[in-house]
């Protein structure tokens, strides 16, 4: 072995030899020259998980969504003199044969009867005809045959949290 300018190191990686003072040193120990060097890959060290940084502060858990009144279209009774069966057109409602419904809001005097006969406070039990419209039995017996209700009636449950 040489020493000084002359002095000559076999690399581990390729067995040729290059001049000692270009050699280097890997993260596995290996002497290589410094055209061979390779760093040591980041995945062979990850860096420990200290929790995720999108982490909510406060965060409550799901709940149930509270029952509420939904706006009808205009007019959404279809009143036929003489017969107490009321259809009420209501967009994808969603309800089923034999749930509560207690309109609310309801404007003149549909069927040529008091406001006060559709919004009775302890609702009507509907059966369900499509996905648009559903029938109640009303309690009194309309005496005009029309399309009413007003603009801004609404169907919900009987009562309403707050």
């Amino acid at each position: 072995m040489a020493v000084g300018k002359h002095a000559k190191f076999i690399s581990d990686r390729s067995g040729l030899e290059f001049p000692y003072k270009e050699m280097r040193v890997e993260w596995n120990g290996a002497r290589v020259h410094f055209s061979e060097y390779e760093k040591k890959h980041p995945q062979l060290e990850p860096k420990r998980f200290t929790g995720e940084p999108q982490g909510l502060r406060n965060a409550r858990p799901a709940r149930v969504e509270p029952a509420v009144a939904r706006m009808l279209g205009p007019n959404p009774f279809s009143i036929t003199s003489g017969s107490t069966t009321i259809t009420v057109t209501d967009i994808n409602h969603g309800r089923s044969t034999n749930d509560t419904v207690r309109f609310r809001n309801v404007d003149g005097s549909p069927g040529g009867l008091s406001s006060t006969a559709y919004t009775a406070g302890s609702g009507f039990t509907i059966t369900v005809t499509t996905t648009d419209k559903y029938t109640f039995t009303l309690g009194s017996t309309p005496t005009i045959t029309e399309q009413a209700g007003g603009m801004t009636v609404t169907a919900g449950p009987v009562t309403l949290d707050a």
